[in-house]
């Protein structure tokens, strides 16, 4: 199956947490990147009183279901220090299943595909960057669509 994720860091060293999730989800035997876009650093978005975020876009493939595709992102965080205190709050990880398969999925823990994607141009860009032609939720192209907030692509190092 592929599957999008999200991934953004706004403490301590923002490229090391960003490399860091993306060697341990790749470690994983039902995990395979196929794509990862370049880094944009952001405004954070909800809670503005932060630092900004370095984020990135993955497209993967996966033989994981989509609450087991969760469990291993959340277990990825917690081992790089992720902690749940303030809700949009500084992390220094933290990675969100965009998209799994087109799949329509909802319950307590996961809503798929992400309710506010649309509306973040932080995860709009690294998305347009590595899946120009994919299609929204509202039947848009990725590229036709435009999210709140700025976002700076990051030259590579």
């Amino acid at each position: 199956m592929k599957a999008y994720l999200s991934i953004g860091s706004n403490l301590g060293d923002r490229g090391h947490y960003l490399q860091q999730s993306c060697q341990r989800l790749a470690e994983h035997l039902e995990v395979k990147i196929i794509k990862r876009s370049g880094t944009y650093e952001t405004k954070p978005w909800g809670n503005v009183d932060q630092p900004d975020f370095w984020n990135q876009v993955l497209e993967i493939e996966t033989s994981l279901a989509p609450l087991d595709l969760l469990d291993l992102c959340q277990e990825v965080e917690k081992s790089l220090g992720r902690e749940r205190l303030i809700r949009w709050g500084p992390r220094t990880i933290d990675i969100d299943l965009l998209n799994y398969d087109n799949k329509v999925w909802e319950d307590d823990r996961l809503i798929l595909p992400h309710p506010r994607m649309e509306e973040r141009e932080f995860v709009l860009a690294p998305l347009r960057e590595i899946a120009p032609h994919y299609i929204l939720p509202s039947g848009k192209r990725v590229t036709e669509v435009c999210g709140d907030g700025e976002v700076w692509r990051l030259e590579s190092k």
